[in-house]
């Protein structure tokens, strides 16, 4: 066959076959504490999808200011519900676009104890050792504490004792270095990576901190972005939330 109509029968042959979407990189600013568990998401929707995402690990507040500044995030995944529904009604993101997509609980957590007893008791009674929490002005997991503190009328008693992190991550590593003996820290910290967790740590009680919502937004539209939030608010990504040691909305 002359070579010009092998080049058109080329053409005909692939006109049949299916579009193939091309892979897109999605770049999302993710709250600290969620980071760990974003990775094994990001993993899996890879897997599924071909698109490959780009992780921005910080504290939400950070997170906030970046997009307000013109930050290229295409997602905003945020350790809060504040600041998300903020730059919605700022006009920043798409509208209708936000949902609830994880909710943390808050532990006490103290490596060098083999047991804890009572959360509150185990504060009131150990002097002037440090206690890691992360910055209430930023973090949410930071403002769960005060809120946790002030309910126990712990907060200005402990004041010379808080170390503060600016995010939960920081507040995490000033206990996990030893810096700290103890930390008000995120549950899923302790459970990322099926680590076994050193020491001991007790959940605190829901009713002393306000919910820690958890919220998605898409900033900008695009097939990539928007199916990433798709996969996330499935069953397969919820049971990777659940395992993690968050809760999902439909759970609480």
């Amino acid at each position: 066959m002359p070579r010009p109509q092998i080049f058109t029968a080329c053409l005909m042959i692939l006109s049949l076959l299916p579009p193939v979407a091309l892979a897109a990189e999605i770049r999302i600013a993710v709250a600290a504490n969620f980071a760990s568990t974003l990775k094994d998401l990001a993993r899996d929707f890879a897997l599924e999808s071909g698109h490959r995402v780009q992780i921005s690990s910080g504290s939400t507040g950070r997170h906030y200011a970046q997009i307000r500044n013109g930050a290229a995030f295409d997602v905003f995944l945020a350790a809060d519900s504040a600041r998300p529904a903020r730059l919605e009604a700022e006009g920043i993101g798409v509208p209708g676009s936000r949902f609830t997509y994880a909710v943390g609980q808050l532990v006490l957590w103290a490596p060098g104890e083999a047991e804890l007893g009572s959360a509150e008791e185990y504060l009131n009674n150990n002097g002037s050792r440090p206690l890691a929490i992360a910055n209430p002005r930023l973090a949410p997991y930071g403002l769960a504490a005060q809120q946790v503190l002030q309910a126990w009328q712990l907060w200005e008693r402990l004041q010379p004792r808080l170390v503060r992190g600016e995010n939960i991550a920081q507040a995490y590593q000033f206990v996990a270095s030893g810096n700290a003996p103890a930390g008000l820290v995120a549950l899923s910290q302790l459970l990322a990576g099926n680590k076994v967790t050193p020491g001991t740590y007790q959940v605190i009680p829901d009713h002393l901190h306000g919910p820690i919502r958890q919220q998605a937004l898409l900033l900008r539209n695009g097939d990539a972005a928007e199916a990433f939030l798709k996969y996330l608010q499935g069953e397969a990504a919820n049971r990777v939330i659940l395992a993690a040691g968050y809760r999902v909305q439909g759970d609480t």
